[in-house]
C-alpha cells in the first residue's frame, strides 16, 4: 500500500522561470501522480507585471488564486480579475491570456504529467 508524501511548505519558494514566454512567468510542479493512466500534477504559477502571457491548455486545469491579482481573458474576450480565493477551471483547448498590474500567484491542479505545461 502506498504511503502519503509530505512535500512541506511550498509558499515562498523561488519558482523556475517559464523561459518559453516573454512574460515574467514562473511555474513549478510540486506533486506528480505515479499513475500514468490518470495523470495529475499540482504546483504553483506566478506572474509578475510586464508582458502578458497567452496560453492554450492541452489538458484540464483548476487554478486557485492564492495571492495578488491575475487578470484572465479567454477566447470570447471576457476578462475576469482573479484575487485571493477565486477559483478558475480551464478545459482542454481553452486559450487564455494572463496579465497582472503587480503580481499574482495561483495554486494549480492539472490533468497532465510532469513538465507537460
Amino acid at each position: 500500500m502506498p504511503a502519503m508524501q509530505h512535500k512541506g511548505k511550498i509558499l515562498g519558494r523561488e519558482l523556475p522561470a517559464m523561459d518559453e514566454f516573454d512574460a515574467n512567468a514562473f511555474l513549478e510542479d510540486f506533486v506528480v501522480s505515479e499513475d500514468p493512466d490518470k495523470a495529475i500534477t499540482a504546483g504553483l504559477f506566478r506572474l509578475e507585471a510586464g508582458e502578458s502571457m497567452t496560453y492554450t491548455y492541452t489538458y484540464h486545469e483548476i487554478k486557485l488564486v492564492i495571492d495578488g491579482e491575475l487578470h484572465i481573458t479567454d477566447c470570447t474576450g471576457e476578462t475576469v480579475v482573479g484575487t485571493k480565493g477565486d477559483l478558475f477551471y480551464f478545459p482542454d483547448g481553452c486559450e487564455v491570456t494572463f496579465s497582472t498590474p503587480d503580481f499574482g500567484v495561483g495554486y494549480f491542479v492539472g490533468q497532465r504529467g510532469e513538465g507537460e505545461a
